[in-house]
C-alpha cells in the first residue's frame, strides 16, 4: 500500500483579478483557465467562459456583452501588450488594441476605451477600428490606476502624487496635486463629481471636486501607515468605503458639493464619536486648541474586519509589482456598493472570498457595519 503523501496537493483554481462593473451589480474574475462573472448581491454565477488559458484582467462594460480582457498568469490567452474587447455573445474578439509595452489596466465606457500602460494612458473611441483620441503621460503606474465615469476619466499625473482629471467630451485636463508621495488608490463617484485618493502612506484619504479641483475633505483611515486596497463611493456619493492591508473596512461620511455642507461639529459627531454630540473620536481632546491634528481629523463612522488572507507567493515565487498581470500580488479588499446601505468586499488569489456587509442603525443611535454573509465564490463554479 502506498502511504507516501503526495508531493504537492492539487491546488484550487487561482483568481488572478477581480473587478466590478460600473454600478457594481456584477463582478468579473480572471482565472488561469478563463473568466467568470457573478451577481454581486447573491454571489451566484452569472456566466463563465473556459479558455484553457490565463486571463490577467477582466473589465465589464455595464451589463452588456462586451468585456475588456488582457492575458495573464502562467499561460496567457492573449499577448500581454494587447487589450482585447471581447464580444461574449459572439464568443470572439471584437476589437484588438496593441501597445509596445504590457497593458496594466483597461476602462470601458459606451463611447470610450482607456488603455493603461506603465507610463501612459491612451483614450480610444469605442469603434472598429478604434480611433486614438488622446494620449497622456503619467508617472509609473504599475497598479494600472485609472477610473472612468460617464463624463470624466482620472489617472495619475506626470509627477508622483498628482492626479489628472480629463473631461472626456473635450479632452481638457485638470491637474490635482493630491499627495506628496505616489498614489495607491483612486476612485470617482458614480456621478463623476467627486474624486477620492490615497497615497502609499495610507493614513489619509482626500476627496476633491472634479469640476473645481478643490479639496472637499480629508478623512483619516488611521495613524499607522497602511497599503490601501480599494476606495469606493456609495451610489449617492454620500459615503466612501476604504479597505487596506490592516484587514479593516472603513466607511466615512462625505460632504457633496451639490448638498448642503456639514458643519465641522456635524462631521466630527458622525465620524465614530463616542458621544454623538460633536465631540468626535477623541472626545474633549478634539476641542483643545493647538493639539496635534490627529485629534481633530474626521474618522470613519463605522469599521469592521474583512478577510484579506495571506497571499505572499504564487507557485513558490514571491510576487513582484513589476511582473505581468496575473503574477503580481492578487487584489484583495475590492469594494462594490450593492445599494446605499450594503456593499461587497471581494478578494482574488487562492483564498478568493466574497463578503457582504450592511450598514444598520444601532440601539445606541449610531450607525454600525455588520457582516451579513461570506462565501468562497469559486465553489459556485
Amino acid at each position: 500500500m502506498n502511504v507516501r503523501p503526495p508531493i504537492e496537493a492539487s491546488s484550487p483554481e487561482v483568481v488572478l483579478s477581480v473587478s466590478f462593473n460600473n454600478d457594481a451589480s456584477c463582478f468579473a474574475v480572471g482565472l488561469e483557465s478563463g473568466m467568470c462573472i457573478f451577481h454581486t448581491k447573491s454571489c451566484l454565477l452569472k456566466a463563465s467562459r473556459d479558455f484553457n488559458a490565463g486571463i490577467g484582467l477582466v473589465q465589464m462594460m455595464g451589463t452588456t456583452n462586451y468585456l475588456a480582457l488582457v492575458g495573464g498568469g502562467r499561460s496567457p490567452k492573449f499577448a500581454m501588450n494587447k487589450a482585447i474587447i471581447w464580444d461574449d455573445m459572439k464568443g470572439k474578439a471584437a476589437i484588438e488594441i496593441a501597445a509596445l509595452t504590457a497593458v496594466r489596466g483597461v476602462q470601458l465606457g459606451r463611447e470610450h476605451i482607456a488603455v493603461v500602460l506603465q507610463n501612459k494612458i491612451r483614450v480610444y473611441a469605442f469603434a472598429k477600428p478604434p480611433d486614438l483620441l488622446h494620449s497622456y503621460e503619467t508617472a509609473d503606474n504599475l497598479l494600472g490606476l485609472c477610473c472612468m465615469s460617464d463624463k470624466k476619466l482620472a489617472f495619475p499625473g506626470r509627477t508622483a502624487g498628482q492626479i489628472q482629471v480629463v473631461e472626456l467630451s473635450t479632452g481638457n485636463v485638470s491637474i490635482i496635486p493630491a499627495h506628496s508621495s505616489a498614489l495607491k488608490a483612486i476612485a470617482l463617484s458614480p456621478d463623476g463629481d467627486l474624486l477620492a485618493s490615497a497615497s502609499e502612506m495610507g493614513t489619509l484619504i482626500r476627496v476633491y471636486s472634479t469640476s473645481s479641483c478643490a479639496r472637499i475633505c480629508e478623512l483619516r483611515r488611521g495613524i499607522d501607515p497602511a497599503t490601501i486596497f480599494s476606495l469606493a463611493f456609495s451610489p449617492s456619493g454620500a459615503m466612501l468605503a476604504c479597505t487596506s492591508d490592516k484587514s479593516t473596512l472603513h466607511i466615512f461620511d462625505v460632504p457633496h458639493p451639490r448638498r448642503p455642507a456639514m458643519t465641522r461639529s456635524q462631521q466630527l459627531g458622525s465620524s465614530g464619536g463616542d458621544n454623538g454630540d460633536g465631540s468626535g473620536k477623541w472626545g474633549i481632546l478634539s476641542k483643545i486648541p493647538l493639539m496635534p491634528r490627529v485629534f481633530s481629523d474626521i474618522y470613519s463612522f463605522a469599521s469592521i474586519p474583512f478577510q484579506a488572507g495571506d497571499e505572499s507567493m504564487i507557485g513558490g515565487i514571491p510576487f513582484s509589482e513589476g511582473t505581468v498581470l496575473g503574477t503580481s500580488r492578487p487584489p484583495k479588499g475590492v469594494i462594490g456598493w450593492i445599494s446605499e446601505d450594503s456593499l461587497a468586499v471581494i478578494g482574488a488569489g487562492r483564498d478568493a472570498r466574497w463578503e457582504k456587509f450592511v450598514i444598520v442603525d444601532g440601539e445606541d443611535g449610531k450607525r454600525h457595519c455588520v457582516r451579513e454573509g461570506w462565501k468562497r465564490y469559486l465553489g459556485n463554479t
